[in-house]
């Protein structure tokens, strides 16, 4: 992409929800998204545990709750239609000994006010040994609607309904400035020959994931808020995985399969998930980063005593040779180390649509999350 060029909408950031809000928009406008990378969906989107994810944990009434719930049939519709690799695995909230019942009965209730729909106990040692006979465990709660897709097949279909509308992906494209204009939005990029070039927008959608907070800034928005604006400013969290390699043990699990949540942590315990391929997988774990900290999406080793004990706490039988470093994901957070759930941010401004702490369940979400945007320029 060279020279200038005006477009009705300029969305920043090629990732799942970027791309999902670029879709829906270029419905009735002329959209541009903006990518550096060289291929769409390269960090959170394709960083993650590919989970569909049901509604549960989130506060009642929260936008988590709300997109998530909506988006949940969404995603799986989208799937359904355009032959994205999509499982209803269904998981299991596990309490593994009697002193987790009470957490395990709040997650419950949570799921119960948030209307979540096929949310089932499982009644029984038996029953439970049947559904999940590798995980040890006292009880259980079941989610029908829970299920994982295959991320890069997802995101793949929305840049290829963006472009079948009519809209542009500019990749290997660096935002480097925006500043509002007569009538919109002028971004200066560099692009893959370090020419500078320029777009001129409309309207903007900061969907730039963990640097949503440098393009605010390029605006002038204060990241700490003030009377005019949110918050902003976000925290990384880096999350690992570690894969089970040993066939016969990694087919023994049927569902996705969770522990009592640790919602202070930064996360939900490392959990079992199976993707859209078969494989399994054990994580994310939770590591809060300092600001300005180098992202590293390295497999490292570090952390593999760590996640056998946590592990082993409900598949016991899982040893030291059974697990290998997995991929490695970060978390673009506005909640703070130690405090409480932080929403979604999803706030216009004179056209300009900032997305911010767009985590989990941030992909499950993306359909929804396009809808609110649109509706909202």
């Amino acid at each position: 992409m060279t020279g200038s060029m005006d477009v009705d909408v300029a969305v920043i950031g090629a990732g799942v929800v970027g791309l999902a809000c670029a879709m829906e928009l270029s419905r009735t406008r002329q959209v541009a998204v903006i990518e550096r990378h060289g291929r769409v969906g390269m960090e959170t989107s394709s960083h993650n545990s590919g989970v569909i994810h049901a509604g549960i944990y989130y506060p009642t009434g929260s936008l988590k709750h709300t997109l998530c719930l909506e988006g949940n049939a969404l995603l799986y519709a989208w799937a359904e239609a355009h032959g994205v690799a999509a499982r209803r695995l269904g998981k299991l909230i596990i309490a593994v000994d009697d002193g987790e019942l009470a957490a395990l009965d709040a997650v419950q209730r949570q799921a119960k006010a948030n209307g979540v729909p096929g949310m089932s106990m499982v009644p029984g040692a038996a029953r439970l040994r049947k559904i999940e006979p590798a995980v040890r465990c006292v009880a259980a709660l079941y989610s029908s609607t829970t299920g994982v897709v295959d991320q890069m097949q997802l995101v793949a279909s929305f840049a290829a309904a963006v472009e079948a509308a009519g809209g542009w992906i500019a990749l290997k494209h660096e935002v480097v400035g925006v500043e509002r204009v007569a009538g919109g939005f002028s971004l200066q990029m560099t692009g893959p020959d370090d020419a500078g070039t320029a777009v001129r927008a409309r309207t903007l959608v900061n969907s730039a994931g963990l640097g949503a907070p440098t393009v605010a800034s390029m605006l002038g928005y204060p990241l700490d808020g003030s009377g005019a604006s949110p918050p902003m400013r976000q925290t990384v969290n880096k999350g690992r995985y570690y894969d089970i390699v040993t066939p016969a043990k990694a087919r023994a699990l049927r569902h996705l399969v969770y522990p009592v949540p640790e919602h202070a942590s930064g996360g939900l315990g490392v959990h079992v998930t199976i993707d859209a391929g078969g494989g399994v997988h054990l994580g994310p774990d939770t590591e809060w980063l300092e600001e300005g900290a180098a992202l590293d999406y390295r497999a490292d080793d570090t952390r593999r005593a760590d996640f056998l004990a946590a592990a082993r706490r409900y598949l016991p039988w899982l040893e030291d040779e059974d697990i290998a470093p997995g991929q490695v994901g970060y978390r673009p957070k506005l909640q703070r180390p130690g405090g409480p759930i932080a929403d979604f941010l999803i706030w216009h401004d004179r056209g300009y649509v900032h997305l911010g702490g767009i985590e989990s369940p941030g992909m499950t979400a993306s359909l929804a999350i396009a809808r609110r945007v649109a509706a909202l320029l």
